[in-house]
């Protein structure tokens, strides 16, 4: 789901995963990332319809996501930076 900025209240589970455009959170609950925390996950937007009630419905839009599982190396860099930011509780 997408949110205009502050409408989602982050929280103490929910892990970041990066920013899109430079400075647009990406969040995911602490469940889902440690299924994913070996991928590489990319989100791209593309022309057609979005499901749900997520900002880009209207919009004609909808997002894909794509992944990739982090190359040895990757994960290891990943690895010796430490854990990602979380909210607050």
């Amino acid at each position: 789901m997408c949110y205009p900025r502050g409408e989602f209240k982050v929280g103490g589970q929910d892990v970041l995963l990066g920013h899109i455009a430079g400075d647009v959170p990406v969040w995911i609950g602490a469940a889902q990332f440690e299924y994913w925390r070996h991928t590489q996950v990319t989100i791209d937007a593309a022309p057609g319809r979005g499901a749900g009630m997520s900002l880009e419905t209207p919009e004609g839009i909808r997002f894909v996501t794509l992944s990739r599982v982090f190359t040895d190396p990757e994960a290891q860099a990943l690895a010796a930076a430490g854990e990602p930011a979380r909210g607050q509780s």
